[in-house]
């Protein structure tokens, strides 16, 4: 018998009915469920229909991580402190550069930065663990001498994310889920640190060669749900973990935009959700804006979309023109007048 997959379909509409439920336990509501199959059409349900555990998972609130609260949107800050990234490469690797971007970006209202030492942009290269450990600990530890504000750790590997927390991070954000580096899940189960599970087919250096899926969404969805029994089984709770569909990390447009589409999907993990579309390829594609700096428009559409979706993190470039969009999406969709980050 093929799996079933429940999808609520968010709304922000002031007129709630008096049977929806509260999305987890968010500033969305949802009365109506697709359920999803691999082996039929998809079909809506009322939401009073759906199995008690999946009830509990959609509508449970998220607990506090790293310093975010999942009731409100919240926005982390990329810092890329690498020559190649695909944005922002070379801007910030100098460290007096990092920490002045830090300092601009918690100014804007970042709620956590995510600091990272190897790009992961398609084609490019690997690199050590002791080059990536020394571009980013001094980052984080100068960033933290200096201010409480929550930070990841951008790695998919173990000595990186071990040298960052004991410089001062907070979060490890790998987006591999342990799949390049077990030990990895054993050094966020030690130090009690919470992590972001991304899924990613491929490594970036051939990613997007030739991406293939039976059924994107669910396969993705599947992916990240044995990655979350990897963690818990490595002792992490699922209330430490967020999830990452990972938009454009061995993915064409078309896989992009079904996952974007019903992105609400994966709140039935029961964790919160990431999502990092900030200046990517598909979006200057679609909105004709070749150079990664002039995607911000395109970016802030693309979030906006997700936040309606009850998407708890958008992890971003412009933080402060992502703010401001954020601050009148709630108050035209009557969910405050202001983002209070």
């Amino acid at each position: 018998m093929s799996s079933l997959y429940y999808r609520p379909i968010p709304s922000i509409d002031p007129a709630r009915p008096s049977d929806a439920l509260t999305l987890a336990g968010g500033w969305a509501w949802f009365s109506q469920v697709e359920v999803l199959s691999r082996a039929a059409p998809s079909r809506l349900i009322p939401a009073t229909e759906l199995p008690e555990e999946v009830k509990t998972r959609l509508t449970a609130p998220r607990a506090p991580l790293a310093g975010m609260d999942f009731a409100r949107p919240n926005l982390m800050g990329i810092l890329n402190v690498t020559p190649d990234s695909f944005s922002d490469g070379g801007m910030f690797d100098a460290p007096d550069a990092a920490r002045v971007r830090a300092q601009v970006m918690m100014a804007e209202g970042a709620d956590i930065l995510d600091i990272g030492g190897e790009s992961t942009r398609p084609g490019a290269d690997y690199i050590a663990p002791e080059l990536e450990i020394t571009r980013t600990a001094p980052v984080i530890a100068a960033i933290r001498a200096g201010s409480t504000v929550p930070m990841s750790i951008d790695t998919r590997k173990a000595a990186v994310a071990a040298a960052a927390l004991a410089a001062g991070a907070d979060l490890i954000n790998d987006v591999y889920a342990f799949c390049h580096d077990p030990e990895l899940a054993n050094v966020a189960a030690q130090s009690g640190a919470p992590v972001c599970l991304m899924h990613a087919q491929g490594d970036p250096e051939v990613m997007q060669e030739h991406p293939e899926y039976q059924n994107v969404l669910l396969d993705v969805y599947d992916f990240l749900a044995a990655r979350i029994a990897v963690a818990e089984a490595a002792g992490i709770s699922r209330t430490q973990i967020l999830v990452d569909p990972g938009i454009g990390f061995g993915k064409t447009q078309a896989h992009n935009l079904a996952l974007l589409q019903r992105i609400s999907l994966f709140h039935a993990l029961g964790c919160g959700v990431l999502l990092g579309v900030s200046r990517k390829g598909f979006i200057g594609r679609i909105g004709n804006a070749p150079e990664a700096r002039d995607r911000a428009p395109g970016s802030i559409a693309v979030a906006l979309a997700a936040v309606a979706q009850g998407i708890q993190v958008l992890r971003v470039h412009d933080i402060k023109e992502t703010k401001q969009a954020l601050a009148l999406w709630q108050a035209v969709s009557g969910e405050g007048g202001q983002h209070d980050a």
